[in-house]
């Protein structure tokens, strides 16, 4: 059974800094690429980050210069350090994994930035 455990959520001022984490465990294949997508209240699920195996990195444009992805040596884990955070970056933040044709999704943690 995969399954994807998100850690590191939380309450932080503007400005401050918090970082998210990943385990990925259940999978047998490789994983191609993980990452990172969040959710707003009303509004899409919409990518954050992402690595691929390679170690090549895409993030949205609002996080650029302020968010950094990375994978953990062992290539199941993913983590986001999220500096400078701005109450836009409220949300719902979920750990995503794609491998062969498939993906996979963790139940998401909360990131809320106050002003």
């Amino acid at each position: 059974q995969v399954q994807l455990v998100e850690s590191g959520g939380g309450l932080v001022q503007a400005g401050g800094s918090l970082g998210l984490s990943c385990a990925a465990s259940g999978i047998t294949f490789s994983i191609n690429t993980m990452g990172w997508y969040r959710q707003a209240p009303g509004k899409q699920r919409d990518m954050v980050a992402i690595i691929t195996s390679s170690g090549n990195t895409n993030y949205a444009e609002s996080v650029t210069g302020r968010f950094t992805i990375s994978r953990g040596s062992a290539k199941n884990t993913v983590y986001l350090q999220m500096n400078s955070l701005k109450p836009e970056d409220t949300a719902v933040y979920y750990c995503y994994v794609h491998y062969v044709n498939r993906v996979a999704w963790g139940q998401g943690t909360q990131v809320t930035v106050s002003s």
